[in-house]
């Protein structure tokens, strides 16, 4: 079914407000996907706060005008969908990955990440990104680590004492 114009217009401007505010996208070949396994994809989509959008390639590059996902263009070839992650830069590599692995129509074409082209063998780097809540965790983490080192050797010399007095009172008593 054809679009108008004015569907276009708007399509074109969803796009691409998506693609301003977006920290990576993924370019896949969905060619071979039955319409329940696209609905499958679509829901895991949206439980990883991932916009998934299968969109015209003329579309497309009108879209990618003027954001960091203008690299993309030379990607768009064939049917294909595109994968944008706002807060999570490997949010859509993830999804696209995973559902990658149960079924193999589903291929990555091209990733983008920060207005830099990757190839789509990138996919797995991207894709184990630490989510922010993981980056906060290991970043606390290091940050804890000289704290806790300090508090267990400033604690050994009493431990080591306390120790010592018990291994004499049990040698003198035996």
């Amino acid at each position: 079914m054809a679009l108008r114009l004015e569907d276009k217009k708007a399509f074109v401007k969803e796009v691409s407000a998506v693609a301003g505010e977006s920290l990576s996208a993924v370019v896949a070949e969905y060619r071979g996907l039955s319409v329940a396994e696209m609905t499958e994809l679509r829901k895991e989509a949206r439980g990883a706060d991932v916009y998934l959008r299968v969109v015209k390639n003329t579309l497309a590059r009108r879209a990618f005008k003027g954001t960091d996902f203008e690299c993309l263009e030379d990607s768009l070839k064939g049917p294909v969908l595109l994968a944008f992650a706002k807060d999570d830069p490997g949010a859509a590599a993830r999804v696209i990955k995973d559902f990658a692995k149960e079924h193999e129509a589903l291929q990555a074409v091209s990733l983008s990440l920060g207005g830099q082209l990757l190839p789509a063998s990138d996919l797995a780097k991207l894709a184990e990104l630490p989510t922010l809540d993981q980056a906060r965790a290991m970043l606390l983490g290091v940050m804890i680590a000289p704290m806790s080192k300090l508090v267990r050797t400033l604690a050994e010399p009493p431990v080591m004492l306390a120790r010592t007095l018990s291994a004499r009172g049990e040698a003198e008593a035996a």
